[in-house]
Parts: C-alpha cells; structure tokens; sequence
C-alpha cells in the first residue's frame, strides 16, 4: 500500500485494510446489499411514488460510489473490467437512475443478487473467528450460488414471457416457476412458451437441478476434509490432522480450535 496516496490509498484502506474502520465500512456496505436485494425483489409489488424514486436515486448513488471506487483503487483495471460483477452493478446504476428509459428492464435490478457472492466472500474473511463459518463453508457457498441462480433465471423467465405468457404476470410468478422446475415440482399450472422459453427452461433444470443436489449433498453428507491450500501444489483439501500434502508431499499448517 505504499506506492498509494491521498484518496487511493484512503479508499484501498477501506475496502482492504485492517482496523476498526475498514471493518465497520465493510459491514455497513454488506448490510446494504442484503437491503437493497430485499428492495429490489419487494418493490415491484408496491405502488410506485414519488418517494420511491428518491429511494432509487440514494441507492443508485451509493452503488455507483461503490463502483467508482473499486476501480479506482484495482491494481489491475483491465482485470476488474473483465468480471461479472461491476457490469451487473453498473446496469442496476442505470436502471436506478434512469428508470423511464429502461422502465421495461426494471427486472434487471434483481443482478444486484449478484452481490451476494461478494457477500458471502466478506463473511469468509471476517467471520475466521466464528467455528460456524468456517465449519460449514461448503453448505454456505453452495446456499448462496443457488440464490443468485434462481433469482438470474427467475429474471429472464419473467422477461421473455412476461408479455406472450398469461401465466407470467410478475416477477412472483417467474420465481415460482424457477423454484417449481429446479426442484423437479413440476405442477404444471405454468408453462413457458416459444423457443426462447424451452431454452430457459432446460437451463433451469439442467443447471439448477445440480446446484440444487450439490447443496443437499453437503448438507446430508458433509466432506472430511478440511480446506487448507497447499503452498507448494495449490491443493486445497487435507485430511483434518495431515501434516504433509498427500499430493507433492510439502508440509502443511492446518488451524486448530486447540483444546477447550
């Protein structure tokens, strides 16, 4: 962090450094997120108001600064533009502050699910401290790829038969399909039409149906292993008290809760 100065070096402090006020802004900015997920995925049942777009203006700014900020301060900027993630922020920026011309794309304002990825990954590093974390990872990545899953394709069944579909009227009914079709529910009450529909909906079945049996599986039979990366070979799953890497042989330190 030396070679950072002035405002660089202030913000890579708080979305990077230690102490107490890196750790009170990362917490602020994940309870964000969970909220404006819960906005987003509320809002549409609501009736619009002039108080709403206030709301969607103060959240449009607060994700842009949050945007603005994370590429200003990434090393490598050709990299970051490369992920998923600022692109999705950077269309709910627009449909936030733009919402009469793209108030037909109001749907895509559910990417902000996305988020939850990056969530998950905070929780990783702050929550070392909590057994409960770490002792069940796998079952809380897995929880969080399925969310962000079923929300996505929740969003592009709504938008491809929200107006061809009598059965597709909101973005309730687009999530009840999604859950009903991962889950092999199937009811049949509704149905996607067009090819574009059949599409959305092998991929629903296909891929969520194994992230689906990938969750119970860890759920039902959670792994022996422990994840601790080897430094040598890069393996990252050990036998609980292996002390070399069954793999290239290197020695390894795997944490302990020691004795209580």
């Amino acid at each position: 962090m030396s070679d950072r100065t002035g405002l660089n070096r202030g913000l890579f402090w708080l979305y990077e450094g230690h102490g107490r006020g890196p750790f009170i802004f990362r917490w602020a900015m994940l309870i964000f997120d969970f909220v404006t997920i819960a906005y987003f995925l509320l809002a549409p049942f609501a009736e619009r108001g002039p108080r709403h777009f206030i709301v969607d203006y103060l959240i449009g700014a607060v994700i842009l600064f949050d945007l603005v900020s994370r590429f200003y301060i990434a090393k490598d900027k050709r990299k970051f533009l490369m992920r998923f993630l600022p692109w999705a922020d950077l269309i709910v920026v627009i449909t936030m502050f733009a919402p009469l011309l793209v108030a037909n794309l109001a749907f895509l304002r559910v990417l902000r699910a996305v988020r939850a990825i990056r969530a998950f990954t905070f929780i990783k590093r702050a929550g070392k401290m909590w057994s409960f974390v770490s002792e069940n990872e796998q079952v809380i990545d897995r929880v969080t790829n399925l969310i962000v899953f079923i929300f996505i394709m929740a969003s592009l069944v709504y938008v491809s038969q929200v107006r061809v579909n009598d059965g597709i009227n909101s973005y309730l009914d687009a999530l009840y399909f999604t859950v009903t079709s991962l889950t092999t529910t199937g009811y049949g009450d509704v149905l996607l039409v067009g090819d574009s529909g059949k599409v959305v909906a092998i991929i629903i079945m296909v891929l969520g149906l194994t992230l689906f049996l990938r969750l119970v599986r860890a759920i039902l039979k959670p792994t022996d292993k422990v994840k601790q990366e080897c430094e040598t070979c890069g393996l990252t799953m050990h036998d609980p008290d292996a002390v070399h890497c069954k793999h290239c042989g290197a020695n390894i330190h795997i944490k302990t809760q020691g004795q209580s």
